[in-house]
This record gives C-alpha cells, structure tokens and sequence, in this order.
C-alpha cells in the first residue's frame, strides 16, 4: 500500500510540473509563430525584411533577462523551495502574457506599443529563466534513483507538449481567418488561451509537494545557501560543461522548432497552415522519444545516449537542408522534420537529468539556472535572428543549417566532458554484466 501511495504521488508531482511547465511554455512559443504578423501590428516598416528582423529582436530581447530571472529565481529554489519559486513564476508569466494579449498595436499609440511588447518580452523571460532549473531539480529529485533520466526527460516533454499546442492554435486560426481578420485581432487569440496559465497553473502548482531529496539537503545544510559568486566559483568546470550540454539543444529548439513554420513559409514559400501541421507531426514523434531515450539513459548512461542521438543530428541537418531547398514541397519538408525531431528528441530525454547531475543538491537550481540561461541567451535567444540575417546575406536557404552545426559542435564537446552521475555509471557496469 505505501509503495502505490508513494507511485501516485510521484505520478501527481510529474503531471504537476509537465502541465505547469507546459502551459508556461505555449505563450513563448506562440510569440515565435506569429513573429511575422506582431511586426506587421507594433513594428510597421516599408520594408517588410526590416519590420520582422524587428520583431525578432524583440523575441530576442526577452532572453537577455533570461540569467537575471534564472539566477534570482534559482538562488530562491535553492532557499524557500521549489514550490515556492514554481509558484512565483506562474504568476509573473500570467503578467506579461496579458500585456501582450492586450497591447494597443502601433496604429493606436505609436511608441508605446513596441514598448509595451519588450517590457512583457522582458518580464516573460525573467520568469521562463527560472522555469527549467526549477522544475528540472523538481522532477530529478522526486524521482527514484533508477529513473532519474525518465523522470528528468518530462520536463521537456512539457515544452513539446507547449510547441505541439502553440502549433495547433495558430493553425486552426490561421485557416478559420482570413488574412486580414488574423493581422487585425486574430492573432491575439492564442495569447488570450494562454491566460488560462494563470488559475490553472497556480491551481496545479499549489498541490505539489516538495522533493525529500531536497528536504533532505537543505537539512543537512542547516538552511545555509552558498553566494552566487561562491557558486560560480567552485563549480565553474560543471557551469562550463553544462553550457555546453545546452548549447545545441537550445538551437535546435529555436531553429528547428520554433522558427522554422516562419522559416518555411518566407525563404521556401510553403503555406503555413500546411507549415504548421508538418510541425505538429514532428513535434508529436519527438514528444514520444523524449521519454523513451530518457528511460534508455538510466540503463546505458547519459552519455552514450547524448552523444549517438547528437552525431545522428549533426550528421543529417546540413543534406536534408540541402535536399528541402533544392525543392521545396511539404513532403520533402515533413521527411526533414521527423528525423531531425526524432534526434532531437533523443538529445532531449537525457539532458535535462544530465545537467542536473552536474550540481548537487543544496546549488542545483542556482547552478543549472547560471548555465541553462547564459547558453540560452547568447546562442538560442538570437537564433531565429541569426539565422533570417543568415539567409538574407548568405543567399542561400541551407544558412540555418551552418548555425546549427556550430551548435552541436560546442555540445559533442560538452558531452564528452561531463560528469557520470554514479547511479549512470552502476547502470553501464550492469548492462556489461561487471560485477561490482
């Protein structure tokens, strides 16, 4: 009987923190997708090419408070507790997703409404700084020690689960509206669903419980919590490790994921609607492998894992680029997106367990906040950015593929010098049949 409660608690901690994490996560990503007509309505331009760089930026922008809100954030989970600071963010994502669901375009108050976007980009992205590490440490440490890979890989099965839904909202309103009903209010749809965030979330978030590993490490601790310089310092090779690790996971995510239905639909000329439902596919198979390489890593170990999945990766993006390009058609687009997201699924299932298991306890959240959002902010935060400008000087539509590849570079490098949490290493020793 205490074996199923406690199975049903930790089934009720993993749902609590997908559908929370989820749910935080759409707003992001819905931004992301209708970048093309926010620049139409708060960034008009006579040049169209300016007018989205602009909004793009703008998307950009919020990452630079990515750090500020992770570290902040972090060092509270580390002292009051995940929960607490789970909680917390719902309610400051529930802010800036109104703001921008309610912002007056250019049109009705000239500056002020570009402003009004980039203080709720802002706020958004101090709040989505502190998202990963804590529910990540959440997830990590309400699992049982032989699951930590599976229970870890949820959290990204959260923000699958946000790409999966963004995707589908914007779609369906994309084909129920015409053109100019979606630019004038249509788009604002979306973002006015993604308030549910807010009762929901908080709601879901209330009932959690904290993980015993963490009561347990803050009682050892006797409620000290080292500085953040303190951090910084006598975990630098894990922070720079980890930064590694989160480098090409944050630009595929970006690239492959997030701009690519823009991507597809400007610089390839394929309908978005039809752009949009390719990446609901895609994005529905990588959801089903993040939790199975997850699982996969807790028997094998987390590098082995990571290092097949991210040379399958690397090995492929540039020739199916190349392959799309040459003719653009929706088939070729659907092939390209179900392998990539296939192997970035299998990165996905054991990265976030990984980089967790790089800190301990009493620093995780500070530890995994500092290298998550740092990475984030100067390689994922810019990339659609990045990779538009890359187009356009370039002239070429494979230029996305050159960024990625850097990317996945700096990640092998990551991967190869992180440190095996014991319980991985017990599990290759087990699968070798080496006796202990």
């Amino acid at each position: 009987m205490q074996t199923s409660s406690t199975g049903v608690s930790r089934t009720r901690q993993v749902v609590a923190a997908v559908i929370g994490n989820a749910l935080e996560w759409y707003d992001f990503i819905v931004y992301g997708f209708l970048a093309s007509i926010i620049a139409r309505q708060f960034f008009p331009s006579e040049d169209e090419y300016a007018s989205l760089l602009m909004a793009l930026a703008t998307f950009g922008v919020g990452f630079f408070m990515r750090p500020v809100g992770g570290i902040l954030l972090g060092m509270y989970s580390d002292r009051k507790g995940r929960k607490a600071a789970m909680q917390m963010i719902i309610r400051l994502m529930t802010v800036s997703i109104a703001l921008i669901a309610f912002a007056p375009n250019y049109a009705a108050i000239g500056m002020g409404a570009p402003l009004l976007i980039v203080v709720a980009r802002m706020l958004q992205g101090f709040a989505t700084g502190g998202e990963y590490a804590s529910a990540t440490a959440f997830l990590v440490e309400s699992a049982p020690a032989h699951r930590k890979g599976l229970y870890g890989s949820w959290q990204l099965v959260g923000q699958c689960l946000a790409v999966f839904s963004g995707a589908g909202m914007v779609a369906l309103f994309t084909h129920l509206l015409t053109p100019e009903a979606l630019d004038s209010w249509g788009w604002r749809i979306p973002f006015m669903i993604g308030l549910l965030i807010g009762p929901v979330g908080l709601w879901i978030r209330k009932h959690m419980e904290e993980p015993e590993e963490f009561l347990e490490a803050r009682k050892q601790a006797k409620g000290a919590s080292p500085s953040l310089m303190q951090v910084i310092r006598e975990h630098r090779r894990a922070i720079l490790v980890s930064m590694g690790l989160a480098c090409g996971a944050t630009v595929s995510f970006y690239v492959v994921l997030v701009n690519m239905p823009t991507f597809a639909h400007k610089n390839l000329g394929l309908p978005l609607d039809q752009v949009l439902l390719v990446q609901m596919l895609a994005v529905a198979l990588m959801t089903v492998i993040i939790p199975l390489s997850g699982a996969l890593s807790d028997r094998l170990g987390r590098r082995p894992v990571l290092m097949a999945f991210t040379l399958a990766f690397f090995v492929m993006v540039y020739p199916l680029y190349v392959w799309v390009a040459a003719a653009p058609s929706i088939e070729r687009l659907l092939v390209m997106q179900l392998l990539l997201c296939s192997a970035i699924g299998g990165f996905f299932g054991p990265a976030p367990t990984a980089l967790a298991e790089q800190f301990p306890i009493e620093v995780r959240s500070t530890g995994v906040s500092v290298a998550y959002n740092v990475a984030v902010m100067v390689f994922g935060g810019f990339a659609p950015l990045i990779v538009t400008w890359l187009s356009k000087v370039l002239a070429t539509p494979v230029a996305p593929s050159f960024y990625v590849l850097f990317a996945c570079l700096l990640t092998l490098l990551g991967t190869y010098c992180m440190q095996e949490a014991p319980r991985a290493k017990r599990s290759v020793e087990l699968n070798l049949g080496v006796k202990p």
